[in-house]
């Protein structure tokens, strides 16, 4: 029985973190961790939220994925903001369902090559959710800014049809924001159930 890596993709702000902490089945996914150069926010933890290091880290550490998502904005003597999943927070769980969250789809691509790369594509089932930004997604932005070019960098960010298109990718499922609330279809809930049980029965 194949193991399910859910990717949610989606502009900043479109609700992807949400979904992840209170609407899928409690204990069922592990959330793969990203290494980042960005600074560490208040109330985030070492190794909890993030691995947070430094550029070398990123120059000498093996990576599934990985981001430089102010590259078009950064000038010499600026830092990087690089993201990336390191290949040990993979190898270390595989078996274990995982979710990934990402804006662009060309990073789900990285991952997914990355795991037929290494023959354990056939140990997962993939797939790929499209998260819809409310109509308040630029206020939501607004809110996040922490770095210089923060808000150029989220809005370049993009996550659209030709984005899917240039990757390759098709979304599984459509997930749409509302101000109030997340909707999710029913072919989705279903799968989540699914998902929940193959997981509970694996237990006994």
């Amino acid at each position: 029985m194949k193991s399910v890596l859910l990717f949610c993709t989606g502009e900043s702000g479109s609700g992807k973190s949400y979904f992840i902490k209170n609407l899928l089945p409690k204990g069922v996914f592990r959330n793969l961790k990203s290494a980042t150069t960005r600074p560490m926010r208040q109330g985030e933890i070492q190794n909890r939220e993030y691995y947070f290091c430094d550029e070398d880290y990123f120059d000498n550490e093996k990576f599934v994925t990985k981001l430089w998502v102010n590259e078009q904005f950064w000038s010499p003597g600026q830092p990087k903001w690089m993201y990336g999943v390191p290949e040990f927070e993979v190898l270390d769980n595989i078996g274990a369902n995982f979710t990934y969250d990402v804006i662009q789809p060309c990073y789900v691509r990285q991952m997914i090559d990355w795991f037929r790369m290494h023959k354990l594509d056939n140990k997962y089932d993939f797939r790929i959710l499209w998260f819809m930004p409310p109509v308040n997604n630029t206020a939501i932005m607004d809110e996040r800014q922490n770095m210089p070019n923060d808000l150029e960098v989220r809005k370049a960010n993009t996550c659209n049809m030709n984005d899917f298109k240039a990757a390759r990718l098709y979304p599984d499922h459509i997930v749409v924001c509302n101000p109030q609330k997340i909707d999710l279809d029913e072919r989705l809930r279903m799968f989540l159930r699914l998902v929940n049980t193959r997981y509970q029965n694996r237990l006994k």
